[in-house]
């Protein structure tokens, strides 16, 4: 795309935030010395998902675009740990070399990559699959590995693929361990909130230790004690069972396996959990019938339980209140998710697959985060030796920033891909810059609606700086100086394109049969091969092309449902490349039917698999166990990473971007407060197991006795702030603190404790 020039600088160009996994619709007017500066944002109205709506945040996206500490040429660290700046040619070189060496001398295995795409980049981590092959790799991990494979193992066993929720419709809506105020998660978040809170037939039943700006527009908030959800669910699903609740006809025609499940609840001590979770059991119990009267109920679990304790049973407890009352498959309760690239493969889950050193348990191909380090400081010869970190900050976002850095210095070479200069790119031996998500077409496969399903492709608004590019160049370099890159499929696909796309799509489907091991490689064939062929702004978008082949074969009725692919003779996958290059406000791609839910249970049998033998023992240890070691030196919970106003992603580096809460306040509640000796706005000293840290505190009603919070996406290093801007909360967490199933951290429940300055 050419430079913005003046005249054309003040008109409304169309975008998606990037902020959260939404990825609103946004318009963006370009200004600014060569009009390089997002003047002013707004919702896209045209927008067929968002329609218009954006929260608070995407206003502050020049702060992302133009941050002052952007790098515009690769970096290679001295000797005495300084940083030089080195041409392209030479970056290339030197690290392809590097890395070749490594997987010569030691495998491909033990260079681990980590990243992949961010809540709106996803073509790096398509594009990284042809240099993870042409190096052999088969270790990774992103910020997922954080998150969400525990709900993906249970969801995978249970179901057989992922599934969300529809709160559109739903007579019950239920959010555990999430505050969609300001995490979102669904369209229009606030306004869907709104929504089912003024209506009187509609229910709102929010989990949550804190009373968040969700739970103020609940019917029913479950003011659940910090790591209690698993006793608290569990005494809801027995209030079910016991109480005669099930959808027993519905449960008979599509699921297996409730016999099993039912003695684990039937005699099981309504009461006591519902102590233990700190809930009377009154409020436990009319929840419970709430959601087993109604007509639909929508569940949504996040953060608030997935970085919790017993957060792998916790996801099972949630699928079995969803099915155990019969909602799946229609409208208003839970629905296969449809998207252009699945974020788990069931077939990796079902596999037994294990890290090399600590033989954690690798979920949809994610090694859990928490063990990283594990893998790294070692002696163990199949231990991790180098990292390629893409469009992440793993030295900052992952447990225990000390132990990280301790491993990152014991590697033997890290490279790190990103606009600025991380915390984590502080460690590495290589940086090298791309191009920001607004210079490059861009997309995500967050997309989660039902029963129309929608894709964004943004085009570029600008040109890079000169001598940046985009990632999917870089891993084309990248491979080419390894000898990787297929030049001659290249070359034919090159012809083939000029010649119509029957030609293509023959050509590239012969190049795959000849050799099934192509298909790695072909991200970066395909952009060499038409890249600079597709409109300007788009040329990231060549690997979207294989996508839609596969979707045009995958879910052919979806999309010609959306009105893709009508004309005779017309091949569905190209027609629906055409119009992934054509909408760039966005469109809908697939249109889902209701009624073909059951058909997509993707389980051997078809039928959804409500029991899970391998979390009985830690389903049926509930009653012996505490919620919280009792620790007389630690006696808080801290919930390291809470969302609030103005925090998201640390894309956003420079902290002058929050309007609100800059120095990253300690949450605590008035009796606590009062019994410590604090003051609002005084300072104090926040200690855990791992480490200890000056805060500011913010004294809140919200908060109850005993519970804490920080927010997430702060203490990062920048020049333009005074300090850090708030507390760095991966230096206060452990990597010990994790899920037994999926590794996934216990952040949100670290025990801590704060004295008066």
């Amino acid at each position: 795309m050419a430079e913005v020039d003046e005249q054309n600088a003040s008109a409304w160009k169309p975008s998606a935030c990037i902020l959260c996994e939404c990825n609103c619709g946004i318009e963006v007017q370009l200004g600014g010395d060569g009009g390089r500066r997002l003047t002013k944002v707004r919702g896209d109205k045209a927008h067929p998902s968002s329609e218009g709506y954006a929260c608070e945040k995407p206003s502050r996206l020049d702060f992302y675009q133009n941050d002052p500490e952007r790098l515009t040429a690769p970096l290679r660290k001295r000797a005495d740990g300084s940083f030089e700046q080195i041409d392209w040619e030479t970056a290339i070189r030197e690290v392809a070399e590097r890395l070749c060496a490594i997987r010569d001398e030691h495998g491909g295995e033990s260079i681990f990559y980590y990243g992949g795409g961010g809540q709106g980049n996803h073509l790096p981590g398509a594009y990284s699959l042809s240099l993870r092959a042409a190096l052999g790799t088969r270790y990774r991990s992103n910020a997922l590995a954080q998150e969400k494979t525990g709900e993906a193992w249970v969801a995978m066993h249970v179901l057989g693929r992922f599934t969300r929720s529809d709160f559109e419709h739903c007579e019950v809506g239920v959010f555990i361990g999430k505050n969609p105020w300001f995490s979102h998660g669904i369209p229009r978040a606030r306004v869907a909130l709104r929504e089912i809170s003024k209506d009187p037939e509609r229910c709102m039943i929010v989990i949550d230790p804190r009373r968040t700006e969700t739970a103020d527009l609940a019917d029913i908030h479950l003011q659940v004690k910090p790591g209690g959800d698993a006793w608290l669910l569990a005494a809801m699903f027995a209030v079910i069972v016991q109480e005669d609740l099930l959808a027993r006809d519905w449960l008979a025609a599509h699921t297996d396996g409730l016999e099993e499940v039912l003695p684990h609840f039937e005699v099981l001590p309504v009461d006591d959990y519902c102590a233990r979770a700190g809930v009377p059991e009154e409020l436990v119990r009319t929840a419970a019938r709430r959601i087993a009267s109604a007509k639909s109920a929508a569940f949504f679990e996040d953060l608030g339980v997935q970085m919790n304790r017993h957060s792998t049973l916790v996801s099972y407890l949630h699928r079995l209140l969803a099915y155990g009352t019969g909602n799946y498959g229609r409208p208003g309760s839970a629905y296969p998710v449809t998207s252009l690239q699945p974020l788990f493969n069931p077939g990796s889950i079902a596999k037994d697959h294990r890290t090399p050193v600590t033989k954690s348990r690798i979920i949809a191909g994610l090694t859990p985060c928490n063990v990283i380090p594990d893998e790294i400081l070692t002696d163990h010869p199949k231990r991790f030796r180098a990292m390629f970190v893409e469009a992440a900050n793993p030295v900052h976002s992952l447990a225990d920033s000390q132990r990280m850095r301790e491993a990152f210095e014991a590697l033997d070479l890290v490279v790190v891909v990103d606009i600025a200069l991380s915390e984590t790119g502080r460690m590495a031996d290589y940086v090298l810059p791309v191009a920001t998500q607004f210079e490059k077409a861009e997309a995500t496969f967050f997309n989660f609606e039902f029963p129309k399903n929608y894709f964004h492709l943004r085009h570029a608004l600008m040109d890079p700086p000169e001598d940046l590019f985009s990632e999917a160049e870089l891993h084309a370099r990248l491979t080419e100086a390894m000898g990787a890159l297929p030049q001659p499929a290249v070359d034919s696909l090159r012809g083939a394109w000029d010649e119509g796309r029957a030609a293509f799509r023959a050509k590239f489907f012969e190049l795959l049969s000849s050799d099934p091991s192509f298909l790695r490689m072909a991200p970066v064939a395909l952009y060499r091969a038409i890249g600079d062929k597709l409109p300007k702004g788009t040329a990231e978008a060549a690997v979207l092309w294989a996508l839609a082949q596969i979707s045009a074969q995958s879910i052919p009725d979806s999309i010609r449902r959306a009105g893709i692919g009508a004309a005779d003779g017309e091949d569905l996958g190209d027609a629906l490349f055409d119009a992934m290059l054509e909408n760039d406000r966005g469109f809908v791609f697939a249109i889902d039917a209701w009624d073909d839910s059951s058909s997509k249970i993707a389980t051997p049998n078809g039928r959804i698999q409500l029991a899970l033998p391998e979390l009985f023992e830690e389903l049926d240890s509930l009653p012996t166990e505490q919620r919280m070691p009792v620790d007389r030196e630690f006696p808080l919970v801290l919930s390291a990473g809470e969302r609030r106003a103005f925090t998201a992603n640390t894309i956003l580096r420079d902290p002058a971007w929050r309007r609100k809460d800059a120095s990253g306040a300690l949450r605590i509640s008035p009796e606590d407060a009062e019994r410590i000796g604090l003051s609002e706005g005084g300072r104090a000293r926040l200690t855990t197991r791992r480490g200890s840290a000056e805060v500011v505190v913010e004294i809140s009603d919200r908060m109850q006795a005993g519970h804490i919070s920080l927010p997430n996406g702060t203490g990062i290093a920048h020049s333009n702030a005074k300090d850090i801007g708030g507390i760095a909360p991966n230096e206060l967490t452990s990597t010990e603190d994790r899920d037994p199933i999926a590794g996934t951290p216990w952040h949100k429940s670290t025990a801590a404790r704060v004295e008066a300055m």
